[in-house]
């Protein structure tokens, strides 16, 4: 990982759910200025595989998260080869051995940076999308106090089964490599990653996706250009104990898992005291519409709007252009409530 416009955190030694680790460490951008009073915080943690420059696409002037208005905090999440992750952590910590992290251990590492790093006694907006919905729905669970306002996008505040068979299919595709050597490779298994970025595009966007050609029209002259060209690279250099690290804390995800609901996902969402917007995708395969529903039904003060279009999961990283600009005003909404 070459990204280098963060900074660092230190966490010390941190206990994840598999087991502690010394000098824990949690990467962070931030974009704006933070108010004298400190009013004006917005957190954004990133998603599966992600750093918080994906996230970008929603912060700046004239955005929903407006960098004259707000200050912006995206942490990236343990497992993304910036934070603490099997990639970048020394041994006896790395590669295959690095604890298995929840993201509520994530979740309590955002809260240390937040409270003791910066002073912030209160945030304006958690929003997220895919992995950042479930750290956004467990930022409201864990901390309500703090927590103003709420925008789960492209995600839940549980891991369906359904979504775990997906989950357990990549994890299949990328150990099934020879190459992989139980996590010890010397080599990147290469034809597992293969394997790992064909199975994801066959679920980050929709059939609708697929059926209208729309890879045509971003510049791909057929499917197997598009799957090639865009999605084989995008995993070619990824490590994969990482990958691996990450998939094991979407599986597992539950706000139901809080100390305090015993496993009751329905008691921890009506614990949620936020003003919320879900954002669900239309055709999203990860994360469908009826999930939300279902979670909303459950909450105080919470409100589904369905963000419309073909590009299902991936709608929710702003790779289409309509339903970015819908999620944009979706946002500012709630910023204005």
């Amino acid at each position: 990982m070459s990204v280098t416009d963060h900074e660092i955190f230190e966490l010390g030694d941190f206990a994840f759910a598999g087991g502690a680790v010394p000098d824990a460490r949690l990467a962070y951008r931030t974009y704006g200025e933070l108010a004298d009073d400190k009013s004006n915080a917005i957190l954004f943690p990133t998603w599966f595989a992600g750093t918080h420059s994906h996230n970008e696409w929603l912060i700046g002037p004239g955005k929903a998260l407006d960098t004259t208005r707000y200050f912006v905090i995206v942490p990236n999440l343990f497992g993304n080869g910036l934070s603490s992750s099997p990639s970048n952590t020394p041994a006896p910590y790395d590669r295959a051995r690095f604890p298995n992290v929840t993201i509520l251990d994530n979740v309590t590492a955002q809260h240390r940076l937040i409270t003791e790093h910066f002073g912030i006694t209160q945030l304006a907006l958690v929003t997220g999308a895919s992995m950042g919905a479930a750290q956004a729905y467990q930022w409201a669970v864990r901390y309500p106090d703090m927590v103003e306002r709420l925008a789960p996008i492209t995600g839940s505040s549980h891991t369906s089964p359904h979504n775990k068979v997906f989950l357990d299919g990549l994890r299949y595709a990328l150990t099934a490599d020879a190459a992989f050597a139980d996590g010890d490779y010397l080599e990147p298994p290469r034809l597992g990653l293969r394997a790992f970025a064909r199975v994801l595009a066959g679920w980050a966007l929709s059939q609708a996706f697929y059926w209208e050609r729309v890879y045509e029209k971003v510049g791909f002259a057929t499917l197997d250009d598009f799957l090639t060209n865009l999605w084989e690279p995008i995993f070619a250099t990824a490590d994969a104990n990482d990958l691996l690290a990450q998939i094991w804390t979407w599986k597992h995800a539950d706000i139901g898992l809080t100390p305090g609901f015993d496993g009751d996902t329905a008691a921890a969402l009506a614990a949620i005291t936020a003003k919320t917007v879900a954002l669900p995708a239309l055709k999203d395969l990860y994360f469908p519409p009826e999930d939300e529903a279902w979670a909303v039904g459950h909450m105080r003060d919470a409100k589904l709007i369905v963000v419309p279009g073909i590009w299902g999961h991936l709608t929710g990283g702003g790779s289409d252009p309509e339903g970015a600009v819908f999620i944009d005003n979706a946002l500012r909404e709630l910023l204005a409530r």
